[in-house]
């Protein structure tokens, strides 16, 4: 198949939606299909025209120009370019276009393909419509939700990533829906990448609890409630420390109120795996993910996962048996789940092993061939 994907979040900046993007390009590729990206230029990269080829990648990536995303300056919303791409599709008409996000560049991408006839279909990766509570846009919700809905429901399927979210959307009023998991590197992300030099580092001995927290320190993460949690876990037992990987608007409040926290920074590949396994637990506290692929790398380095009961936790966590779960958006269920788990110390290696067990069943390879076939239902390719 010849695929265009049009996205706002594929970038040089890694981020949970990118990298599954990442994934599923890079698995159509190794399959033998045709594929460009359509992305906004990111901050730092060059201006050396639209056309990025590199016969590495097997794919072209095509660039528009970028707006700032408001409260996430180091990423880029794609200006409009729906003159651009009824050029370009009517010289090399692709068999079907995905469009990943659904912002300007988005639309005008949605509105190219109509236009042209072309088959298209849209994933749903973010909870835009439930950020706006968090940086005080509430009254931009109703709305928020009123144009996903339409812009969705103009393609002819959208794609998400838990059961869960297909019935809640549904419920909504949006249309023709198909789940679409999320895959995990089990190879990458492992118990062996466990560090004591690292533990060391954070000032943590061998039979001291590490706590860990991996995503975007911003509010929508609800990184209040992991801390008033990780509190409790100190009652519980005091030698417990508590290690943050990521950046965000938060990170300089957050840092000034608790000086004991670890804030790691950044980190991706070998760096983020050492990261994860050389923790005990993961602790998230976020109720506005599609997903949550940090959940399945906590899972697949073998960490007690705690966290609310939607998303992946939902697909993949059983309570008390390869992790810990609390009642949706309940913050003392939260915090008693915490203090339960830390009370369960005993239990540990056997919840971690089921963890592991968990995630080597989520296989990349799969996601990709039921990505694969979708798209080809809806180009109608054999």
């Amino acid at each position: 198949m010849n695929i265009a994907l049009v996205t706002e979040t594929y970038s040089p900046e890694v981020n949970g939606v990118a990298m599954t993007l990442s994934r599923l390009v890079s698995g159509l590729g190794s399959r033998g299909h045709k594929l460009t990206v359509i992305r906004p230029r990111q901050q730092g990269e060059a201006l050396s025209g639209p056309r990025i080829h590199n016969a590495n990648t097997g794919f072209d990536q095509w660039l528009v120009t970028g707006w700032p995303i408001p409260f996430y300056n180091s990423l880029r919303v794609g200006m409009p370019a729906s003159g651009m791409l009824r050029e370009r599709w009517s010289k090399n008409r692709p068999d079907v276009v995905h469009v990943a996000t659904e912002g300007p560049l988005g639309y005008s991408a949605l509105k190219a393909a109509r236009v042209l006839g072309i088959p298209v279909a849209s994933s749903f990766h973010t909870n835009f419509h439930q950020y706006g509570g968090h940086y005080g846009l509430s009254f931009g919700r109703n709305f928020a939700l009123r144009y996903l809905r339409w812009f969705h429901n103009r393609t002819a399927c959208t794609l998400v990533p838990t059961d869960e979210m297909a019935v809640k959307l549904a419920k909504q009023g949006f249309e023709k829906l198909a789940v679409l998991s999320r895959g995990v590197d089990a190879r990458l992300f492992a118990p062996t990448k466990r560090s004591e030099s690292l533990r060391k580092a954070w000032g943590a001995s061998a039979d001291e609890p590490v706590i860990l927290y991996v995503g975007r320190i911003a509010a929508e993460k609800n990184l209040g409630l992991a801390v008033e949690a990780y509190k409790a876990m100190r009652v519980i037992y005091p030698r417990t420390r508590f290690v943050l990987v990521g950046d965000g608007p938060l990170r300089a409040e957050l840092e000034l109120k608790n000086p004991e926290f670890v804030f790691a920074g950044t980190r991706r590949g070998e760096e983020l795996a050492a990261h994860f396994a050389s923790a005990d637990v993961f602790l998230f506290a976020s109720s506005t993910e599609t997903f949550g692929n940090v959940v399945t790398e906590a899972l697949a380095s073998g960490l007690v996962v705690a966290g609310y009961d939607y998303a992946a936790l939902r697909q993949h966590v059983r309570n008390g048996i390869n992790g810990f779960t609390a009642k949706f958006e309940d913050k003392t269920a939260f915090i008693l789940m915490a203090q339960e788990l830390m009370s369960r110390r005993a239990d540990w290696p056997a919840i971690r092993a089921a963890a592991r067990t968990t995630a080597q069943a989520i296989s990349w390879e799969v996601v990709v061939a039921q990505f694969e076939a979708k798209l080809a239902s809806i180009a109608k390719v054999r």
